[in-house]
């Protein structure tokens, strides 16, 4: 769901969040306030505007605990461009892997469908009365008055001889045309006629399987860029791609057989494609890259190197840091849609810091993201929560996936309690692997039940629970040693 950002307090959005994910409530405030403090920034004078430096955001948390679904839920409740990234695909100049401003370009991508997507919402109305009128021209052809009278244009009348013979031949001439306008007249009504007849049964779905021949328009004029010093293997094979195409004639239009209805969609995403803006497109989406665009760096803690090593994969890691800082601090990058100044975008970072902590990171990168958020550990409250309370609750997914059977499952408060029990019990005895215990949890408990899917009712007793996990609750210290 997305909502207008103005409509967006902070209240609002921490309520939103409140829907899908159980506590953190430290990190949800957070996260709330960057978010209105962008719209807040937007209502200043110009040059107040360009001084105010969004406050880059560091969630400090175990695996499983909700970071990752904090980025994805803000993703869709607000109407901003927002990219989530993982850290460990990228890689210093000269290692193996994506360069870091690969990202900015990844969001100004994202700005683009985003805008577009917008403009064309607008445009619909007048893409499907287009589309009408096309798949008619299919259905019937020459019955579309207006195309037929630019085709046949008006005939001049020419006359030679002496002045009698001319008037004569021209009250000859007008006594045909006028029965040929007559004529053409009522042909005209005829058609008129059986292109509405047309229309209804079109609308009526009574054409959907009746096969037409469109013209497909190829994709148009490739896009050929190569970034100096950043460019990966994939950007290189994309660039030679789109020269092929183009030495092959990308842009040309092909006839294709296919259903009405499957022509509908191809002529409107083409009508629709034709009606917009492409240069509006770009420059609006380029404006809220620029002053409300949002990237979440995910799994931060694993470009982080301990300090007393500083060989092999480490100098890699620091690598990456130091080719992110600017990108952080600001720095205009060369993208397909123009050069893109990331001075005013929010930058988001989170990793569970199991391994190093984030005091590894380089002094430089620490001050970039000068607010940390630490996010708790989950305890047999929290999955008991997490399994009754979000709209997206685990229980629910798998009722609805059964009930498609005609199977319904109901779960007992006291099954709830066991298995949120069980599940706190095996994440403090083996890894800590935060509310995906739960996946396992549930998983196992539903194996027999989603393998048969009896018709009928089954109730999940604390019995039930204990019947079916119990191996699991027995040879947790063995699993530590099995892969």
């Amino acid at each position: 769901m997305t909502i207008n950002l103005d409509e967006l307090t902070p209240p609002h959005i921490v309520a939103e969040l409140d829907k899908y994910i159980i506590g953190q409530t430290k990190a949800k405030k957070a996260v709330a306030v960057a978010l209105r403090n962008r719209t807040r920034r937007l209502k200043l004078s110009e040059e107040i505007r360009e001084e105010i430096a969004p406050k880059n955001i560091l969630m400090i948390g175990p695996t499983g605990v909700g970071k990752t679904e904090i980025a994805r839920r803000l993703a869709k409740l607000s109407g901003a461009p927002f990219l989530k990234v993982e850290a460990t695909k990228y890689t210093e100049v000269g290692y193996v892997g994506r360069d870091v401003e690969s990202m900015i370009r990844d969001l100004m991508a994202v700005g683009y469908s985003m805008v577009k997507s917008e403009m064309q919402e607008t445009l619909k109305a007048q893409a499907e009365k287009n589309t009408e009128e096309i798949l008619l021209d299919l259905l019937l052809p020459g019955s579309n008055k207006k195309k037929r009278n630019r085709k046949e244009g008006a005939k001049p009348l020419l006359i030679a001889g002496s002045e009698h013979d001319a008037d004569a031949e021209n009250n000859k001439e007008i006594r045909i045309e006028v029965n040929s306008v007559e004529d053409d007249r009522q042909a005209e009504d005829d058609m008129h006629e059986t292109r509405e007849k047309f229309r209804k049964m079109l609308r009526d779905g009574k054409f959907e399987d009746k096969m037409v021949e469109v013209s497909v328009q190829q994709s148009g004029m490739p896009s050929f860029e190569i970034f100096a010093g950043g460019s990966s293997m994939e950007d290189l094979e994309s660039a030679m791609s789109n020269i092929s195409s183009m030495l092959m004639g990308a842009g040309k239009n092909k006839r294709k057989t296919t259903s009405v209805k499957e022509a509908r969609m191809i002529i409107m995403n083409d009508q629709l494609d034709k009606l917009v803006d492409h240069d509006k497109i770009v420059e609006e989406a380029k404006e809220r890259v620029e002053q409300m665009g949002i990237i979440f760096i995910d799994e931060i803690d694993k470009v982080a190197s301990k300090s007393e090593r500083s060989s092999g994969i480490d100098v890699s890691r620091e690598g990456v840091q130091r080719d992110i800082l600017p990108i952080v601090e600001g720095s205009k990058v060369n993208t397909k849609f123009g050069v893109v100044d990331t001075r005013h975008i929010l930058f988001i970072a989170a990793g569970a810091f199991s391994i190093s902590k984030p005091s590894d990171l380089i002094p430089e990168f620490q001050g970039r993201f000068p607010l940390r958020v630490e996010l708790e550990s989950l305890h047999a409250e929290d999955f008991k929560r997490i399994l009754l309370e979000p709209k997206n609750a685990l229980t629910k997914q798998y009722k609805a996936l059964l009930e498609t059977e005609g199977l319904t499952i109901i779960f007992k408060d006291e099954a709830i309690e066991r298995m949120s029990n069980l599940a706190a019990e095996v994440n403090s005895t083996m890894e800590n692997i935060g509310a995906r215990r739960l996946h396992t949890v549930l998983e196992k408990l539903l194996e027999d039940v989603s393998f048969h899917a009896p018709q009928g009712i089954t109730q999940i007793t604390a019995a039930y629970v204990d019947e079916r996990l119990a191996e699991v609750a027995e040879q947790e210290d063995l699993a530590r040693y099995v892969l």
